[in-house]
Protein backbone atom coordinates (compact mmCIF):
# COMPACT_ATOMS: atom_id res chain seq x y z
CA UNK A 1 0.00 0.00 0.00
CA UNK A 2 1.28 3.30 -0.51
CA UNK A 3 -0.31 7.02 0.12
CA UNK A 4 0.91 9.72 -1.74
CA UNK A 5 -0.11 13.59 -1.57
CA UNK A 6 0.75 15.96 -4.15
CA UNK A 7 0.67 19.45 -2.58
CA UNK A 8 0.52 21.13 -6.12
CA UNK A 9 -2.24 19.65 -6.85
CA UNK A 10 -3.78 19.13 -3.68
CA UNK A 11 -3.80 15.25 -5.14
CA UNK A 12 -4.50 12.24 -2.64
CA UNK A 13 -3.85 8.98 -4.57
CA UNK A 14 -4.04 5.88 -2.47
CA UNK A 15 -2.69 2.80 -4.23
CA UNK A 16 -3.47 -0.80 -2.47
CA UNK A 17 -2.37 -3.07 -5.02
CA UNK A 18 -0.76 -3.54 -7.80
CA UNK A 19 -2.90 -5.62 -9.65
CA UNK A 20 -3.52 -4.25 -13.70
CA UNK A 21 -6.19 -1.57 -13.60
CA UNK A 22 -8.65 -2.70 -15.65
CA UNK A 23 -11.96 -0.36 -14.87
CA UNK A 24 -11.77 3.24 -13.69
CA UNK A 25 -14.74 4.74 -12.01
CA UNK A 26 -15.54 8.30 -11.20
CA UNK A 27 -17.40 8.35 -8.25
CA UNK A 28 -18.04 12.08 -8.54
CA UNK A 29 -16.09 14.82 -10.55
CA UNK A 30 -12.92 14.61 -7.61
CA UNK A 31 -13.26 11.26 -6.65
CA UNK A 32 -11.56 8.10 -9.53
CA UNK A 33 -11.40 4.54 -8.43
CA UNK A 34 -9.39 2.15 -10.23
CA UNK A 35 -10.25 -1.39 -10.24
CA UNK A 36 -8.55 -4.65 -11.22
CA UNK A 37 -10.12 -7.82 -13.40
CA UNK A 38 -11.76 -9.21 -10.15
CA UNK A 39 -13.56 -5.60 -9.12
CA UNK A 40 -10.98 -5.17 -6.59
CA UNK A 41 -9.80 -1.69 -5.45
CA UNK A 42 -6.49 -1.21 -6.96
CA UNK A 43 -6.35 3.06 -6.06
CA UNK A 44 -8.37 5.74 -5.34
CA UNK A 45 -7.98 9.43 -6.30
CA UNK A 46 -8.77 12.50 -4.63
CA UNK A 47 -8.93 15.63 -5.89
CA UNK A 48 -9.33 19.04 -3.99
CA UNK A 49 -8.34 16.92 -1.08
CA UNK A 50 -7.69 20.14 1.62
CA UNK A 51 -11.63 21.27 0.80
CA UNK A 52 -12.94 17.52 1.24
CA UNK A 53 -10.49 15.83 3.99
CA UNK A 54 -8.52 17.01 6.75
CA UNK A 55 -5.21 16.01 5.29
CA UNK A 56 -3.00 17.76 7.55
CA UNK A 57 -3.97 15.74 10.65
CA UNK A 58 -3.13 11.86 8.56
CA UNK A 59 -2.26 9.33 10.82
CA UNK A 60 -1.90 5.59 10.48
CA UNK A 61 -2.42 3.15 12.69
CA UNK A 62 -2.09 -1.21 12.16
CA UNK A 63 -3.79 -2.60 14.68
CA UNK A 64 -2.73 -6.29 15.53
CA UNK A 65 -5.77 -8.92 15.75
CA UNK A 66 -6.07 -10.53 18.65
CA UNK A 67 -5.33 -13.88 17.23
CA UNK A 68 -2.13 -12.73 16.70
CA UNK A 69 -1.12 -12.08 20.57
CA UNK A 70 -1.21 -14.23 23.01
CA UNK A 71 -0.52 -12.96 26.49
CA UNK A 72 0.42 -9.35 25.33
CA UNK A 73 3.71 -11.34 23.18
CA UNK A 74 2.85 -10.20 19.38
CA UNK A 75 3.40 -13.11 17.50
CA UNK A 76 4.07 -10.73 14.04
CA UNK A 77 6.94 -8.55 14.91
CA UNK A 78 7.98 -10.02 18.04
CA UNK A 79 6.72 -6.61 20.70
CA UNK A 80 5.31 -6.26 23.74
CA UNK A 81 1.47 -4.85 22.94
CA UNK A 82 -1.38 -4.42 25.69
CA UNK A 83 -4.44 -6.21 25.33
CA UNK A 84 -7.65 -5.13 26.68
Amino acid sequence: MKIQYFEETDTLYIEFNLSPIVETKELDENIILDLDSRGRVCALTLEHTQERTDIHHFSFEQITSHADVINGYNLKNDKLKTVL
